[in-house]
């Protein structure tokens, strides 16, 4: 692998005489880490609590899978059935998936991207995990005491008056942990205006930083929604207020209005960030700047800007006006150019680029493979009549898990193993991280491509029962969802073996142009012994290498 050297007008870490302190040799003790205010401690919190989450709901999915197995109820009862895939999406999505790229590479890489010894707010950072941690701690309550049967939607009126679960409890959680991510978000838009290096031009940031801003906008103004609506759901089953129940004078679409003006927003919330590590991955791993960097940025801000008006697509059948329908379809079309934009970017950047396929590099090509097939069945969904077809049913399972499983999990785990030897000092195994990138793409599409003919077949979502012919299919998935946890496990081993026994990571392994890659590794506490003046582009791979790609 060549190995580039950075502009000479920055100077190379490795060679530095006297090594800083990293921030692991900052403190050793329970106190250091769990008081710190240090960007970088912060991200490693976050992913232990979130990899903990990762495993507490893929138990949920283990659950259903297994339950599916067989057409007849044999495993769960009917309500332990809802009760599994509650879980699953309540803490998949709440607990790993909106929160897991921002909280973990975004705090650890947005100072040292923009040159900036730390977030803004460090104490707020550190709140924002707290109430985190206290979220979850909401939600291993509702699991210790039974659970909730209301799926992640917490639709009305069964989650207002039908569920006898703990939904009130469950919804204090994500009113909790709504918290977190406004804060988090906060402190992203203030760091990014307030603490960018002199040099460091909008147009000179990584899109790693424009997507995170795009993210951390939508965190701000979407997230209150969800709180309000939750305040109002718990009110009306707690006080028997009327707001969504229609024997006390509420409107159940109501609910559905106030959750997906929040929810699809947090579905690019969830995607976005995705789509910052791979344009990352792309270019390291090419040898070339980003294809259109102009253009990819501004995708992001417009994919935030169009996510915001795209809720209607969800109650195409829920009774809402056709006119209203027809100018949601026309919206969720038009969300789908700037995603376009992206894959035609990426694509563009990978032509003739000196591509080294390493595990990140294949992880972000999965990505791209499960994006664009997740989003083509999307614009199925966003038609009137085919949405009327296919509502309800296992194919919206398998478009929301190819973006949201397949191309969200994708992208963290080709972070994790992209900068990994930057947050540890540490290489691991480049066999392992190819076979398990292998591992997930493969069993990602065995475990859910049968849900999108299940779907067309018929085949309701969250039903534990179903016709035998459809047996085979489910059972094609079942086998799937194994290869795919052995994925996902692998490189839980190989990742921990390296802390202890990987080569020692010089400061910049991949030949990458970002600032993150010129300081040690695992980098010192306080980040730059000076704050970096910037005078070169973003992604300044040398041209004379495109020209012989």
């Amino acid at each position: 692998m060549t190995v580039y050297a950075p502009p000479a007008d920055t100077p190379n870490a490795d060679t530095a005489s006297a090594r800083p302190r990293t921030y692991i040799e900052a403190g050793y003790t329970l106190r250091s880490w769990l008081l710190t205010t240090d960007h970088k401690r912060i991200a490693i919190l976050y992913m232990v609590s979130i990899t903990g989450f990762f495993f507490l709901g893929a138990l949920g999915a283990a659950a259903v899978r297994l339950e599916l197995l067989t057409p007849k109820l044999d495993l769960l009862s009917a309500d332990g059935y809802n009760r599994a895939f509650t879980l699953h999406g309540v803490v998949m999505v709440w607990f790993f998936l909106i929160p897991s790229i921002p909280t973990v590479f975004g705090n650890f890489l947005i100072p040292l991207m923009i040159g900036a010894r730390d977030l803004a707010f460090p104490r707020l950072n550190l709140l924002s995990w707290y109430i985190y941690v206290l979220g979850g701690l909401f939600t291993a309550y509702v699991l210790v005491a039974g659970g909730v049967e209301t799926g992640w939607t917490l639709y009305t009126p069964l989650s207002t008056k039908y569920a006898p679960g703990h939904t009130v409890m469950a919804a204090a959680a994500i009113f909790v942990v709504g918290f977190s991510s406004i804060l988090t978000g906060l402190n992203f838009i203030v760091t990014i205006h307030t603490l960018r290096a002199p040099g460091m031009t909008w147009f000179r940031l990584p899109i790693f930083v424009w997507s995170h801003y795009a993210t951390s906008v939508i965190l701000v103004l979407a997230t209150p929604v969800l709180a309000m609506a939750l305040i109002l759901l718990a009110l009306e089953r707690a006080l028997g207020i009327g707001v969504f129940d229609p024997d006390l004078g509420g409107d159940p679409l109501l609910w559905q209005h106030l959750f997906w003006f929040y929810s699809h927003p947090a579905v690019y919330i969830m995607i976005l960030p995705s789509m910052g590590v791979v344009t990352e991955l792309v270019t390291t791993f090419s040898r070339k700047r980003v294809f259109g960097y102009e253009f990819v940025a501004f995708a992001s801000i417009a994919i935030a800007i169009i996510g915001f008006l795209v809720w209607g697509h969800h109650m195409f059948v829920a009774g809402q006006s056709m006119y209203a329908s027809m100018v949601f379809s026309f919206l969720s079309f038009l969300v789908a150019a700037p995603s376009a934009v992206k894959v035609y970017n990426w694509t563009a950047t990978l032509y003739k680029g000196q591509l080294d396929l390493r595990a990140p590099l294949l992880y972000a090509m999965g990505f791209i493979g499960l994006f664009v097939f997740g989003g083509l069945t999307g614009l199925i969904l966003a038609s009137l009549a085919l949405d009327v077809h296919a509502h309800g049913t296992a194919f919206v399972v398998a478009h929301f898990h190819y973006i949201m499983v397949g191309g969200a999990v994708s992208a963290y785990l080709g972070a994790l193993h992209c900068w990994w030897p930057k947050m540890t000092g540490r290489l691991y195994s480049e066999f392992w991280g190819r076979i398990s990138a292998l591992l997930i793409f493969f069993g990602f599409n065995i475990t859910f491509f049968p849900q999108y003919i299940l779907g067309w077949l018929g085949m309701p979502r969250r039903y534990h029962s179903y016709p035998p012919e459809f047996q085979s299919w489910e059972v094609l998935s079942s086998a799937g969802a194994v290869m795919l946890g052995v994925g996902y496990l692998l490189p839980l081993v190989y990742l921990l073996w390296s802390l202890f026994y990987g080569p020692r990571a010089p400061a910049n392994p991949w030949g990458a142009t970002g600032l993150e890659w010129r300081v040690p590794s695992p980098p010192p506490k306080h980040n730059f012994d000076e704050i970096p003046v910037v005078t070169w582009k973003a992604y300044d791979y040398p041209p004379a290498r495109e020209e012989q790609g």
